[in-house]
Parts: C-alpha cells; sequence; structure tokens
C-alpha cells in the first residue's frame, strides 16, 4: 500500500494496469511468457466462494436507532441493498422517519416498512445524505445541479413572508428548504488490493463515509475511494458489516467537491406497497418521503443563498 499511495500522491495518478496496480498473473505464470504460459480449461471453476457466502446476515451486532431525538440501543439482525431489520421493543409506527447508525458514527435515515412481533424492517433513504454545515452543503448542491443539469429551469425565488417568526426559530423559506429531499445519488469504486469495486455512497461528511458495496473488506484496510471527479481519497476501513461499509478519510474531506462529479437522480417518489392505499394518514405519512423534483430544488436554493 506504501509503493500505492506513493505513485498517487507522486502526481502519478492512478491507473489500473499501472506499476502501483500491477496485473494479476496466475500461480505458475511465468512474467516472461505473461497469462498465456499457463492454460485454463473453460470448465474450470471458483475455488472458493468470494462473495462471503451469505454475509447479510449477521450475529450479535449491535446499532442505535435514533428515534425523535432519543437514542436507543436495538439488535441488528441483517443489511441487505437498501435496509435493514432490527430487533427492538421500540413503538413506531409505519413510514414513521428514524435514524439507524451504524458502527457509532454512520448515520442513514430510514423509513419503518413493516413491523412483525419485536423486529421491524427499514429502508434507507435513497438519497446520498451530505453531513456537515448546511451552508455548504446547500451551496454544493446547487453547484451540481448548475454544473451537471444546466438545463433545468427555475422560477424566481419567492419573497420572505415570515419576519414576524421569533428570533432563533427557522424561518418558513428555511424550514421548506430543511425538508426538501433531494434525489441525488453518488457512487465511485474502492480499490484495494489489486482490486476494484464499484460502491454507492449512503452518507458522506468530512470525516469519512458509509459506502454500499457488493464486496466486505478486512476492518482497518487502506483503500483509495475514487469519486471520479470529485478526486481520489485515501482511507481505512473502521466498521463492515453486510453489504455496508465505514470509511475514515485520512484528510478531511471538503464537501464542495461532490460538485465536480455528476450523481445519479432517483425517483422522485417512492414505490408506495399496496397496503397504504389507505387511509388518509399513511398517504399523508407516505408524502414526506417523496424527493423534490430538481427545479424545485435549485430554486429553493437559488432564493436561500441569495440572502
Amino acid at each position: 500500500m506504501n509503493s500505492f499511495r506513493a505513485a498517487i500522491e507522486g502526481g502519478g495518478g492512478f491507473s489500473p494496469s499501472g506499476p502501483s496496480m500491477p496485473e494479476k498473473r496466475p500461480s505458475g505464470a511465468s512474467e516472461e511468457a505473461g497469462l498465456g504460459s499457463v492454460p485454463v480449461p473453460r470448465s474450470t471453476k471458483r475455488s472458493a466462494d468470494h462473495r462471503d457466502g451469505d454475509r447479510h446476515r449477521l450475529s450479535s451486532e449491535q446499532a442505535e436507532l435514533l428515534v425523535r431525538g432519543k437514542k436507543r440501543t436495538v439488535e441488528l439482525v441483517n443489511l441487505s441493498g437498501g435496509g435493514a431489520m432490527i430487533a427492538t421493543d421500540a413503538d413506531l409506527q409505519m413510514w414513521q422517519k428514524v435514524h439507524l447508525v451504524l458502527g457509532g458514527e454512520f448515520k442513514i435515515e430510514c423509513a419503518v416498512r413493516w413491523i412483525r412481533g419485536g423486529r421491524i424492517g427499514l429502508e434507507f433513504a435513497h438519497e446520498t445524505q451530505i453531513e456537515g454545515a448546511s451552508t455548504k452543503r446547500d451551496s454544493m448542491l446547487l453547484d451540481v445541479l448548475r454544473r451537471s443539469f444546466p438545463d433545468i429551469k427555475s422560477a424566481p425565488a419567492a419573497p420572505i413572508t415570515d419576519s414576524s417568526q421569533p428570533k432563533g426559530a427557522l424561518s418558513v423559506e428555511s424550514q421548506k428548504r430543511e425538508a426538501q429531499r433531494h434525489p441525488l445519488i453518488w457512487s465511485g469504486e474502492i480499490h484495494y488490493n489489486h482490486d476494484s469495486e464499484r460502491v454507492r455512497l449512503r452518507n458522506i461528511s468530512e470525516s469519512g463515509a458509509l459506502v454500499e458495496s457488493p464486496r466486505s473488506f478486512p476492518i482497518g484496510a487502506e483503500i483509495l475511494l475514487d469519486l471520479g471527479n470529485a478526486g481520489q481519497h485515501f482511507a481505512k476501513i473502521s466498521w463492515s458489516h453486510g453489504d455496508q461499509i465505514g470509511v475514515k478519510f485520512d484528510r478531511a474531506f471538503d464537501i464542495g467537491l461532490l460538485s465536480r462529479s455528476r450523481p445519479q437522480v432517483a425517483d422522485h417518489r417512492w414505490a408506495r406497497p399496496e397496503y397504504l392505499r389507505s387511509p388518509k394518514e399513511a398517504a399523508d405519512a407516505w408524502n414526506d418521503w417523496n424527493h423534490s423534483p430538481l427545479s424545485e430544488i435549485k430554486e429553493s436554493l437559488e432564493g436561500f443563498l441569495k440572502r
């Protein structure tokens, strides 16, 4: 890893076939002859399951659940792409908004999808969650909309009408902006041990990130998180269970860099299950999870950041 780091920090950049990441050579292959010196029959199969089997089901793993600002410890039964099952006696409601804290520091916003006895099914928020100062986050979001989605039009910002609000209270415009859900999803690649894996960013802050990966990594492993135009960043694996992995950056990450990388756009409406077709209370709770259209987000951010 030291030679890998030296190659990157020396200005050579990252190249999977370069000296910092040499090509893999099967056992028995000579350097002169290359891969062709080892015949591999078409019938050859993997000697091991490198996906770690049913690695999503956990044992004796705990997490923290934040419900209306109160923290409680829960049992983490399993993790899978997009959600988790927890065991808890907490009094929760369908589609209630909660936060699951993994590894003691990696927070994911979740919706309660099902309740069965003492087991709770959670669905992770679809968008990449950006932690840190709201002003810096808002500035980055507006920048990425202008860079990656230049065709999006926004109407003039609405006039301020809440001057009578008590001191310290959030303005009507601020409350509206805080309630908006952006639909942007960033991804990247983890480079480790002469291999690369595409990952999805669930949460990112100046100090670290929570990523979703089809491959597990050993705790303490030094990796390179490649965010494309947002840069390449050295980090260490600090937590790993199921397909969720916590990484800690070696150096503080500038959230503003995300604006240089074009994110994917999630559907602005979640797929509501049949059992939530009625009553009205369920519909109202459901609406809280819809993403705001990019045009509305751009309008709101432009108006807010001008002041």
